[in-house]
């Protein structure tokens, strides 16, 4: 679902599968220059991290000022002023109200019916395919795209275009400005245009919900609303589709072994879906900025007021005082400590309960259905997805 931060810098060569990443030990505060120069201050420990995302005094809002430097990574619907994680405050508090309700793992947990049901409609469709087959072609991308497309109350031709909308929605700034100007321009009008078909036609999608609160909320601009089903609609496929991605490779290429007790144990799934959040990041690039209103002293060092600060979360998911250092040798051990993946404090992801959902899911079906799954071709002749800030295979080729 819609990102709970945005990325930066720090990562390894972009042909190397993310959960093979080295991370720098994690530390106390120091000053940093970001890729583009801009001048920060780097947060890695985690509970030096967790007080950044949670501390009022850390916001995003003034990292989008006129004078303010601009930060790379943040192109794209990421860099919009209108999107509800660059908003602070009570303008942040209107938008998150408007969907709170809709995101609570009670919530998540009434819609596990049809999301299975969506599962095994797949998993039948994988199951008539000659093999070899491309799981992205066939699995990790359909999957989370008709969810989200089920859950928004999106028709074909929008389900169709989420693949080139979410290239710039997410883009790493490696797109002509004008091809990126053009391709934002038809996504906002598709976000403009749903709200005003579910406003004169409600129904039971998350639209029509979103919707119904903003006109009991009041106040709320149209620009921000259009940005946030904008954000659900790409966030919520993109993100599913990169953590399956980069999961099934994992799994699949390195932990072979791990296959059958997946299929077996759905619990078991969900504790192994945790920690490959926890570990594998959705990119290269791992940290998330903020802007720091006032001196505020932070693992015993004091950041200036004014200054970017970087928090980055995969360096504090693998902070050895709260986590033991060799965290992928149990997939099945639960987590030490909460994973800092979906972020923490005001912008902690909405979309966490069903992400996790949806790869629990996915691993346990799948792996019950073809517990002979086995790469065709090897792990590290794969290409990678490129031009967006998420990163995972183009194709995953398998048989059984």
């Amino acid at each position: 679902m819609p990102r709970s931060d945005d990325t930066h810098a720090i990562a390894g060569p972009p042909s190397l599968p993310l959960h093979r990443l080295r991370f720098d030990p994690a530390g106390p505060p120091r000053p940093i220059a970001l890729p583009d120069g801009t001048q920060a201050w780097l947060v890695s420990r985690y509970a030096d991290v967790r007080m950044v995302l949670t501390d009022n005094r850390f916001g995003r809002a003034q990292l989008h000022a006129p004078d303010a430097p601009t930060l790379s990574g943040e192109s794209g619907l990421v860099g919009s002023l209108d999107l509800m994680f660059n908003q602070d405050g009570e303008d942040h508090l209107r938008l998150r109200r408007t969907l709170r309700r809709a995101f609570t793992p009670r919530a998540v947990a009434r819609w596990r019916p049809w999301i299975t049901s969506i599962v095994e409609q797949r998993l039948d469709e994988l199951a008539d395919s000659t093999t070899p087959v491309d799981l992205v072609a066939r699995f990790t991308l359909p999957l989370p795209v008709e969810v989200i497309s089920r859950l928004m109350g999106l028709d074909a031709p929008a389900r169709e275009r989420l693949r080139h909308w979410s290239q710039y929605a997410f883009s790493d700034g490696s797109h002509p400005k004008e091809e990126m100007e053009s391709a934002l321009a038809e996504f906002a009008a598709f976000g403009s245009a749903l709200l005003a078909e579910r406003r004169s036609a409600p129904g039971d999608d998350l639209t029509s919900v979103l919707v119904r609160a903003a006109d009991d909320e009041g106040g709320i601009p149209e620009g921000q609303l259009v940005d946030l089903v904008c954000g659900l609609v790409v966030g919520g496929h993109d993100s599913t589709m990169t953590m399956l991605g980069n999961s099934l490779l994992y799994l699949l290429g390195e932990r072979p072994e791990s296959w059958r007790r997946l299929g077996a144990d759905e619990q078991a799934a969900g504790v192994v879906a945790e920690r490959l959040l926890h570990l594998v990041p959705l990119g290269d690039d791992r940290g998330t900025a903020r802007h720091a209103a006032a001196d505020t002293e932070v693992g015993g060092v004091t950041i200036p007021a004014g200054s970017v600060v970087l928090a980055d979360c995969g360096m504090a998911n693998r902070d050895p005082d709260v986590f033991p250092p060799r965290q992928f040798a149990d997939l099945f051990a639960p987590l030490e400590a909460p994973t800092l993946s979906f972020g923490a404090g005001p912008h902690y992801c909405l979309g966490a309960w069903l992400a996790r959902l949806e790869l629990q899911l996915s691993l346990h079906r799948l792996a019950a259905r073809f517990p002979g799954l086995r790469l065709a071709r090897p792990a590290d002749a794969v290409e990678w997805r490129r031009g967006t800030t998420s990163r995972s295979p183009q194709r995953i080729t398998v048989t059984w």
